[in-house]
């Protein structure tokens, strides 16, 4: 079985937030659709080990916030590949609350929706939370951020929680450039591209990079990378 098929789906790229009394949290999905119209239902599909989870069980409400094209990478990485039993992952960021008293992203989203969750579906190692829209709103018209456009022009990771995770192959090296390996959030240095967020020029060696570099993802220092051969 070729599970590389599963590339060929389509998705987009969001926050979906939620929360345990004063308590916030939220977390990257895709794994977001629309179910019906009237009433306007949506689902969302969150892994059982994250802490959104939990939130989502017990207040019985969520929110998606739409993700544009320009979202930065450490914004993505900040609800991505962080936990928020490590980090309070709303620090600094613009937000508002909501009608059900759930996180409204202000920043980095073009649109989002409001739910109250209505049924829930047991799918192994995730949940499929179907919520009825409370309210949604359109923020920006700023091009969507597909999955796709994600890894390909981003060259974004997948979190090991994410439904669409698929164990990579190591990568090796050649003569294109030198390549390391994120030990937190599995992102790829490759010096024949560099790091332009930062000013890295490709062909810029990983030796080279200045020691405050941190990973474009999930902000981890040098000493977190590893060779790859």
């Amino acid at each position: 079985m070729n599970s590389k098929v599963l590339y060929k789906l389509s998705y987009g790229l969001y926050v979906i937030c939620s929360i345990n009394g004063t308590q916030l949290n939220g977390q990257i999905a895709n794994t977001v659709f629309q179910i019906s119209s009237e009433p306007l239902t949506i689902a969302v599909s969150i892994n059982k080990n994250n802490l959104t989870h939990e939130y989502i069980e017990k207040s019985g409400v969520f929110s998606v916030s739409v993700l544009p094209v320009t979202t930065p990478l450490d914004f993505i990485g900040q609800f991505g590949f962080k936990s928020g039993r490590d980090v309070d992952k709303f620090a600094g960021a613009a937000y508002r609350t909501g009608l059900t008293g759930v996180p409204i992203l202000l920043e980095n989203s073009i649109g989002y929706l409001e739910a109250n969750v209505v049924q829930h579906l047991d799918v192994a190692t995730h949940t499929l939370f179907i919520g009825e829209v409370v309210e949604a709103e359109v923020l920006g018209e700023t091009e969507p951020m597909t999955y796709a456009y994600y890894q390909a022009v981003k060259r974004g990771l997948v979190p090991p929680a994410a439904p669409t995770y698929i164990k990579p192959q190591t990568m090796p090296t050649g003569a294109e450039g030198e390549k390391h390996k994120c030990t937190v959030c599995g992102y790829i240095y490759d010096s024949a591209q560099g790091d332009s967020a930062s000013g890295q020029a490709a062909g810029t060696l990983f030796s080279a990079l200045p020691e405050a570099w941190v990973c474009p993802v999930c902000g981890a220092g040098k000493e977190e990378f590893e060779a790859l051969s």
